[in-house]
């Protein structure tokens, strides 16, 4: 068995299994990196491992570049000690094919871990010394919505975030309370202009993480601890930039399954870890072939040359109508169509859900008929060529290991734009008529009744976490599964919220639509599946 290590790599026993090695010189490319960073990168997880390190290695095995990215991760610090040092920044590459075969490569392209989290004084220093060093071109990040949240869903600062505010840029925890004390050093010394790249799964992220930047520095100025020439510095996006992202690759955890067939290559030390924070990470990462990452050329330092590694650089319209397609249309709304329904149905994989012929049937007539109808085309990517790989190819794909659950996780979050857009754009198009819609307003029933926690056999079932679980539930306390007469008008205040369906939907005209498909998944046992055959 060979360990995963520099030295396996060095001495020739990794590339004498029957996987792909890095084709650069790891060596020269770390010292290069270490010496002059340009590339470091917030978020220490399975996308970033898989993804975002293997444009670079793609760069590096071209030649294009001879540096790789620097990684750094705020929130578990665990990840590096367990999963990054013991195997010298390496990882195995799963790439998940729809027969069953895996690519199997070795990514080498992170040339040093920081342990942001819990490392202390000397990994701080390390982080402040990368972001002073005038060859620094961009910090990118992968840290979920929430990373870049400041508030709770009362409106109030995070704890966290108001020690931050008060504590100054000396001793900062949340991350943007981090990276902006980076950027004060970074004006302190060198005033060097810098891009700032969210690439996480959300919409508008680089406005997001701006904001959120900004307004920790209002925070600062406003206590005395910056000046104001630091908060105009940072403003100006010929200084600092946030360029907007589409990102896209169905990451799933780690898989046992993938595991041992890694381990029977000759690869050993696979196995994952579970954090004391939750993260559940191995050497490994599991993922689908497809991936699609688009970027805003706004770099005020200069980049890495990424189109020449399949990125599509472009400008922010676009950007935002790709990320509009993939959200509102093409692929969001189906996933979240296929978490709620799978639930209920008892199902784990997203996979099998699309062998179920309901299911299947439901998301294709939900994304080729009625979200097409409304989708925006950005021209650099076919929606009709998108859909048609989602829904052929991702989704049934058996060798990603998806599950419902995961996907169902923080749904009052996405559906206002994964639905809610939807709805809008038929409201605003007087060629199309709102009330028109059959399975919009089924899966937006169907997540009302996937609240009551009881599958569709009457049975518990453990719901994902969602920031709103516990106000929605309490609309719901009354309601019963196998009772019809107990529904009444108990949803109605949750159907005008439009802060969570993007429109009151009451006011809309589909509200009298939900009611009755609710009623009808409340008739008791295989009632949920019977509607759903009822409507499509």
């Amino acid at each position: 068995m060979v360990e995963l290590k520099i030295e396996s790599l060095r001495n020739g026993s990794l590339s004498s299994l029957p996987v792909r090695v890095p084709g650069f010189n790891i060596d020269k490319t770390v010292a290069a990196t270490v010496a002059e960073p340009v590339w470091l990168h917030f978020g220490a997880g399975n996308i970033f491992r898989i993804f975002i390190a293997g444009l670079a290695q793609d760069l590096l095995d071209q030649g294009i570049t001879d540096k790789g990215i620097i990684a750094a991760d705020t929130f578990d610090g665990e990840i590096i000690e367990d999963i990054y040092k013991p195997h010298d920044n390496l990882t195995v590459a799963a790439g998940m094919r729809p027969d069953g075969n895996i690519d199997i490569s070795i990514i080498a392209s992170v040339c040093e871990a920081v342990n942001a989290a819990s490392g202390g004084k000397e990994a701080s220093d390390r982080l402040t010394a990368i972001a002073c060093s005038p060859s620094l071109q961009m910090i990118s990040f992968t840290l979920t919505e929430k990373g870049y949240a400041l508030r709770g869903i009362d409106g109030n600062y995070l704890p966290v975030v108001t020690s931050d505010i008060g504590n100054g840029p000396s001793s900062c925890v949340h991350a943007m309370s981090r990276v902006c004390s980076l950027l004060l050093a970074r004006f302190d010394s060198c005033r060097r202009p810098l891009a700032l790249v969210s690439m996480d799964n959300c919409s508008h992220n680089g406005e997001k993480l701006r904001n959120s930047i900004l307004e920790i520095a209002s925070m600062w100025m406003e206590k005395g601890y910056v000046g104001r020439d630091f908060y105009d510095w940072i403003s100006d996006e010929d200084n600092i930039s946030f360029p907007w992202t589409m990102i896209d690759k169905i990451t799933p955890r780690p898989d046992r399954t993938v595991q041992a067939k890694i381990e029977e290559l000759g690869i050993s030390g696979m196995d994952p870890v579970t954090t004391s924070k939750g993260t559940y990470i191995a050497p490994f990462v599991n993922a689908e072939i497809p991936q699609y990452l688009v970027i805003e050329d706004r770099f005020p330092a200069g980049r890495p040359e990424l189109e020449k590694a399949g990125v599509y650089m472009t400008d922010r319209d676009t950007v935002n109508k790709v990320e509009k397609m993939k959200v509102t249309t093409c692929l969001n709304p189906l996933h979240t169509a296929l978490a709620v329904f799978g639930c209920l149905l008892g199902y784990t994989k997203i996979a099998d859900e699309m062998n179920d012929n309901d299911l299947c049937s439901l998301v294709r007539k939900l994304g080729y008929g009625e979200a097409m109808k409304v989708v925006t085309d950005p021209g650099i990517i076919s929606p009709s060529e998108f859909i048609d790989e989602v829904i052929n190819e991702r989704l049934p794909n058996p060798y990603i290991p998806d599950a419902p659950q995961r996907i169902a996780t923080d749904t009052s979050l996405k559906i206002p734009i994964r639905f809610g857009e939807t709805i809008k754009s038929y409201i605003a198009d007087p060629s199309l008529d709102v009330t028109s819609l059959q399975l919009v307003p089924l899966v937006i029933a169907g997540w009302l009744r996937y609240l009551l926690a009881k599958d569709d056999n009457g049975d518990d079932m453990t719901l994902s976490q969602d920031p709103m679980l516990s106000e929605l539930q309490t609309f719901l306390h009354e309601v019963i599964w196998n009772d019809p007469a107990t529904a009444g008008d108990r949803i109605d205040p949750i159907l005008r919220n439009d802060m969570i369906f993007g429109t009151d939907l009451i006011a809309c005209g589909l509200a009298d639509k939900i009611r009755s498909m609710f009623v009808s998944m409340l008739q008791g046992k295989g009632s949920v599946r019977s509607t759903l055959q009822k409507y499509i």
